[in-house]
């Protein structure tokens, strides 16, 4: 087995781990690293605390690591450089206060001191404060317009009125218990949403964009638009492992949008590309930015579930944005890269199989039905285990020597399952003093301090944005909010379902401007999901329905973010990349549309085709449906299909596509019967030239 970490891994530098140069910088950079490690500690229950200390702890941490950060990185000097760290000291003492008062917080929970409303006050402050700092004004203004709601929604007209609640009450909801800052939402990012992306951020630190990189350029690059296809396949990879889309642009964006555009995209297509495959990598298994996870903790199933009903739109996903850019690449003679120019599949494989390693054992085990806790620890574990016991290789003879360690160590791995977590903790222990006595071992050991600092980064926006949502989710159980807007959408589905499915979209897209993928389907679902539910949705397509177009809201106009994470790499404006985004990602608004009046398209039972024609034929007619309906609307939005489309072909492939996505009566019909119209009408110009 070659070792590949040394090679791919980034500097050891903070600066180059996402930090400033200077004294406040490695400091910042070693609270990062500590923050990691107190993370690990407590999942796998080195440290065992209370629930409400770990996520108290958690938040703690975010705000000392935001706050200077964010300072430093902007260039504020002087009073602000001061008032930062002040602040971020402030989230240290808001946890060591519920830490030390932790008993009697329990035991005089909903009759607050003064000094209690006082450290509530502070946390529910720089919880926005942070907030709006890292990630702009959307997701505060949300959410203090939902906190405006419980302190004043007593005055607004019926049925938007509550029963009133005092200023005591309302801080004490939100800023204690677990039904604010620190619920639900605070409880995922401190388990396995941050071990989920310190796993992201160890497999990259170890070469494994490289390799899905040359996998993807081995397996298409060849092919007609290849340098985009290449773009999908990669970004839609490294995103079954990332916890936010955004990042994924940042990070494979650098590499594919200069490639397309080489090759001959449009610059704004390109951006488009790499926007659409890197937010689908959200909603493909198996991890789903870790929202696969906390959809099977919310929906009370099992996690294979969620799996199985994400994965044939994924598919569907993905296939659509290949064809979207199989098209403009005909459309513009796009032909594909020299195959002597590219790497082999087959060889990025054999040097770099033992990578996907740990990716197979964390599926296997969420399969095998044990917790994404347990999983994720496992599967950081090992990744670090192969990471530490590359470089320890490499210090052994070649031969048989080296081939018993490796033996050796995968049996040591392996022995997880019967002594637990400990085994793996000991081993990479013991492969961290190994590295220590040796240089190539210090500069791997390097590689993973640097990793460790990478993921807690990484991990400020998805977790302050947690901590914020909980206010939304706390306003919800506190006033019944939820109830009066699923009355409003249930009341408008008993006459038009269709209308009532629009109003939920835009509603999502609305809800999930700006925010990062985890908290954004906490907001969608727990706002929008009942509704679609009472309405007769079965209950996961009703929570895919709202995941979706909540992820899809990082592709659509105005704020459009991984258009605009996009732009600064493609030079082009972040609104055009946006526009193209929408065309290529055709499928994401298709797919949850036709699951809701099919569920068999997400492998659920239900619905009259499937008691109709049974559920297997259902599945393999409702699938069908949906390639000719993604494949109408790619010909009508690019104008190509083997040739240029006049207007008015474009006009009836897109028809016959859009009629393809209801099941109601006679629509069918109808778009089948255009589809061979326009079928027809391109086998009559089979040899015509278009002016």
């Amino acid at each position: 087995m070659t070792a590949t970490p040394t090679a791919a891994a980034a500097s050891h530098d903070p600066l180059e781990a996402g930090f400033p140069p200077g004294p406040e910088g490695r400091l910042l950079f070693w609270i990062a690293v500590v923050f990691s490690l107190f993370q690990i500690a407590t999942a796998a229950h080195l440290i065992d605390l209370a629930s409400q200390i770990t996520r108290a702890a958690h938040v703690g941490f975010l705000m000392l690591l935001a706050f200077p950060l964010l300072a430093l990185v902007r260039g504020r000097g002087g009073p602000m450089r001061w008032l930062a760290w002040a602040a971020g000291l402030a989230g240290v003492a808001v946890a060591l206060y519920q830490w030390w008062e932790y008993v009697p917080l329990l035991m005089r929970a909903g009759d607050p001191l003064p000094i209690d409303i006082a450290f509530g006050v502070l946390a529910l402050a720089l919880v926005f404060a942070a907030a709006w700092s890292l990630m702009g004004p959307a997701l505060p203004i949300i959410a203090g317009l939902f906190l405006a709601y419980c302190l004043f929604g007593q005055f607004l007209p019926s049925p938007l009125n509550h029963r009133g609640y005092d200023f005591a009450q309302v801080i004490d909801h939100m800023a204690y218990g677990t039904e604010g800052i620190y619920g639900i939402p605070t409880y995922v990012s401190s388990t396995f949403i941050f071990l989920f992306i310190l796993f992201g951020a160890f497999l990259e630190k170890a070469g494994m964009i490289k390799l899905f990189t040359d996998v993807s350029l081995g397996l298409v690059g060849h092919r007609m638009g290849g340098a985009a296809k290449v773009a999908v396949l990669s970004s839609g990879l490294m995103g079954t492992i990332s916890g936010s889309g955004v990042a994924n642009v940042v990070t494979t964006g650098q590499f594919t949008i200069p490639l397309m555009k080489k090759f001959g995209y449009r610059p704004a297509f390109a951006g488009g590309v790499e926007a659409t495959a890197s937010m689908g990598g959200q909603i493909m298994p198996p991890v789903m930015g870790a929202v696969a996870f906390i959809m099977a903790e919310t929906l009370g199933v099992e996690y294979v579930e969620i799996v199985k009903a994400a994965l044939i739109p994924a598919i569907l996903y993905f296939a659509g944005a290949f064809w979207m850019v199989h098209l403009e690449a005909g459309r513009m003679s796009l032909r594909g890269l020299d195959r002597s120019e590219l790497p082999s599949p087959l060889v990025a494989i054999r040097e770099g199989w033992h990578l996907i390693l740990p990716l197979a054992v964390l599926v296997w085990l969420l399969f095998s039905g044990y917790t994404p806790l347990f999983a994720g620890t496992v599967g950081l574990g090992l990744t670090l285990m192969l990471i530490l016991g590359a470089s320890v290789a490499l210090g052994l003879p070649a031969g048989a020597i080296r081939g018993i360690f490796w033996i050796g160590l995968g049996l040591v791995a392996a022995s997880f399952l019967q002594w637990g977590i400990w085994v793996v903790t000991a081993a990479v222990a013991a492969l961290v003093a190994a590295n220590a006595v040796s240089r190539g071992g210090r500069e791997t050991l390097a590689i993973c301090r640097d990793a460790l600092a990478d993921g807690a980064r990484s991990a400020l926006p998805v977790g302050i944005a947690c901590a914020l949502v909980g206010i939304i989710i706390g306003t919800m159980t506190l006033t019944g909010a939820a109830n009066t807007f699923g009355q409003f959408i249930v009341g408008v589905g008993e006459n038009s379902l269709f209308l009532s499915l629009v109003l939920t979209m835009v509603t999502c897209v609305v809800l999930g401007m700006g925010i990062p993928t985890i908290p954004n389907y906490i907001i969608t679902s727990s706002i929008a999901g009942p509704a679609l539910l009472e309405l007769g949705v079965p209950l996961i397509v009703s929570h895919m329905f709202v995941f979706y177009f909540g992820i899809l809201a990082d592709l659509t106009p105005p704020v459009a973010l991984a258009c605009f994470a996009a732009a600064p790499i493609a030079k082009a404006r972040g609104l055009t990349i946006s526009m193209n985004a929408i065309k290529i990602a055709a499928a994401g608004f298709v797919v949850p549309f036709m699951a809701v009046y099919t569920p068999a398209l997400m492998l659920q039972p239900g619905g009259p085709l499937a008691e109709a024609i049974g559920f297997v034929p259902a599945v393999i007619y409702v699938v069908a449906k949906a390639v000719l309906s993604i494949a109408l609307w790619g010909a009508a939005v690019i104008g190509w299909l083997g040739r240029p489309l006049v207007l008015w072909e474009r006009a009836l492939a897109a028809a016959a596509g859009l009629t393809l996505i209801a099941a109601l009566p006679v629509t069918d019909e109808i778009g089948f019967a255009l589809s061979v119209l326009f079928a027809a009408q391109l086998w009559r110009r089979r040899g015509a030239r278009v002016a």
